[in-house]
């Protein structure tokens, strides 16, 4: 077998290529893998359901021909289903629920060949942007387990950014995928609106806000997921266009000279952190050195708008996600059966009509047409992931001193632009490029045209040959 330390801190594609060469064994790798998150996992809590054994037994076996063919891949605890597997979406009403399928996604997951030893922990049906879940505790962030790792895929990116696993499946209705990879110095990609199929399940989850893919350590494992898993399946409502070529093929291109817009404020129009603000305009500046036009600019939209429109279309969603749940269980949920945030926005879903609901899917269907015709004129828009470096856990939490209004109020502030791609399906990245000075790491937010993941992957290849981070290592590593 290839040295451990060599081989572990391999991106997935690498590791996939030694299999195929038969220099290491995928039954050696998924040993070496899971000695990894043995080894960080009772730091960190990022896994909450290990899968060992049978992915042991399927390291073993004979391996589909597929891009990835014996390369470890974590599942996250929410929406994607693993058939046998509990699926308890970090709710304790639904601790004890088993798949009883493989979701699309998953399909597609083990035809790649990717193989899943575990399942990543998640808060409470992903209503959060930090994952503190009651029913498996908190996972703590590999930079400072202090810190919170994001949300809601905190499990998925602390064990990538630990160094455990080269990547790891996560979703994203609000930022759920790029508030963590910035939280703990990953990539993460959240595609095009319906890219991914949320078959068989479902045909979208309100009005299109949640999509699949991933947190990866490198540019190009992202690139070459996303080409695995995404195209319509049968029966989805509606897709995404057809990119040109793979996805993968694009990594490595020259962008040429793009367009790029840049903000250092939030989407109300208010101050980031400093460290926030920094990290964009060290980037804008990174951005020009390497030829593109960058020009601090803004398309002219209400943010409060944004914000008031997408808790509407996100907190009905959740509404009807349980309700729907408990009519095809025969049981009836209440608020107070849930933790405070979740039970809160379950009221509050329930509180809207179906007309408030339309009204508010034609307020974010003028909004997109605003912010597309931006991008007549941009190629892409640079704004911060988060407007604060991670933070300390228990910042949202309900209490005597915080209502859940305030926590809600809170939690809008924090996540900044990341909801406006949800609602307008746009596809967008979190970049790890910086590091503050208690060396946490702070990521960056670039937004593209919709249906247009090949300039977010031809720039991103660019920046991170420019600012490679992968050398990177937290105080909590499994290398």
């Amino acid at each position: 077998m290839a040295n451990f330390d060599d081989l572990m801190s391999l991106d997935a594609l690498a590791q996939a290529e030694l299999i195929k060469k038969g220099d290491v064994k995928a039954i050696e790798l998924m040993d070496a893998t899971i000695a990894c998150i043995e080894r960080v996992n009772p730091q960190l809590n990022a896994v909450i359901t290990p899968m060992y054994d049978q992915a042991r037994e399927i390291a073993k076996g004979k391996l589909p021909n597929g891009p990835l063919a014996g390369v470890p891949y974590a599942l996250k605890d929410l929406a994607a289903s693993y058939a046998g597997v509990r699926q308890a979406s970090g709710a304790k009403v639904f601790k004890d629920v088993i798949a009883d399928q493989d979701s699309e996604l998953v399909v597609r997951l083990k035809k790649a060949g990717l193989i899943i030893p575990c399942k990543t922990n998640t808060p409470e049906l992903g209503c959060h942007v930090t994952t503190e879940p009651k029913l498996f505790g908190p996972t703590l962030n590999p930079w400072d387990t202090t810190r919170s790792p994001g949300g809601s895929s905190g499990g998925a990116a602390a064990l990538v950014a630990a160094g455990a696993i080269p990547a790891a499946h996560a979703n994203d209705a609000g930022g759920s995928i790029r508030i963590p990879a910035s939280a703990c110095g990953v990539f993460g990609l959240k595609p095009t609106r319906a890219r991914n199929s949320l078959g068989p399940g479902m045909g979208d989850w309100a009005s299109g806000l949640a999509t699949e893919h991933a947190v990866t350590r490198s540019v190009r494992d992202s690139a070459a997921i996303l080409d695995a898993t995404s195209g319509p399946d049968v029966g989805d409502p509606y897709w995404a266009p057809t990119p040109k070529r793979p996805f993968l093929d694009e990594v490595g291109v020259n962008p040429g000279s793009l367009r790029i817009a840049f903000t250092t404020q939030t989407i109300k129009g208010l101050p980031t952190h400093p460290d926030c603000a920094d990290a964009v305009e060290d980037v804008a500046k990174l951005c020009a050195d390497l030829g593109h036009e960058v020009v601090e600019a803004s398309p002219a939209i209400d943010g409060e708008v944004i914000v008031n429109a997408f808790t509407t279309l996100f907190s009905t969603g959740l509404a009807g996600l349980i309700d729907a749940i408990g009519e095809q269980s025969g049981q009836t949920f209440t608020a107070d059966q849930f933790e405070p945030l979740t039970g809160f926005t379950y009221e509050r879903g329930r509180s809207y009509s179906a007309s408030e609901y339309l009204r508010t899917v034609g307020t974010i269907q003028s909004i997109s047409r605003e912010i597309a015709r931006f991008f007549l004129n941009y190629d892409l828009w640079l704004t911060p992931t988060l407007t604060d470096p991670p933070l300390p856990l228990g910042s949202f939490e309900i209490s005597s001193e915080q209502s859940a209004q305030q926590a809600s109020d809170r939690v809008w502030d924090f996540v900044s632009h990341t909801p406006m791609c949800n609602t307008t399906g746009q596809p967008a990245m979190s970049m790890p490029l910086n590091w503050n000075d208690d060396n946490l790491p702070i990521g960056t937010h670039f937004i593209g045209r919709f249906g247009d993941e090949a300039t977010l992957f031809r720039l991103a290849a660019q920046l991170e040959q420019a600012r490679p981070w992968a050398h990177r290592k937290p105080p909590v590593t499994a290398l």
